[in-house]
């Protein structure tokens, strides 16, 4: 069983930043590809970032790119996003997940963190 949890999240002007975090307990961190996703008011989740196990290859969204980077922390169980340059349309809930390469899929989820762009 996996554990994450985010924190980081609030309310910001456009323009301004964040940095959310996502630790997580239960299972061996660093093995896994880990990623970040959004989901705004009556829209679907999205991809937002992904990052491998090492942290040497990640990918992005084509609407967060240059503006975003994820990383990780693998001595401390911890992924990151850092969010520069926020835009009102980056808000969203935004949720980390796990990788699971057995099923091909991200199987486990936080319980999201709220953001909020004010124009």
């Amino acid at each position: 069983q996996v554990q994450l949890v985010e924190s980081g999240g609030g309310l910001v002007q456009a323009g301004g930043s964040l940095r959310l975090s996502c630790a997580a307990s239960g299972r061996t961190f660093s093995g896994y590809e880990m990623g970040w996703f959004r989901q705004a008011p009556g829209k679907e989740r999205e991809f937002v970032a992904s990052i491998n196990w090492s942290g040497s290859h990640t990918t992005y969204a084509d609407s967060v790119k240059g503006r975003f980077t994820i990383s990780r922390d693998n001595t401390k169980n911890t992924l990151l996003l850092q969010m520069n340059s926020l835009k009102p349309e980056d808000t969203a809930v935004y949720y980390c997940a796990t990788y699971t390469t057995t099923t091909g899929r991200y199987d486990y989820w936080g319980q999201g963190t709220q953001v909020t762009v004010s124009s």
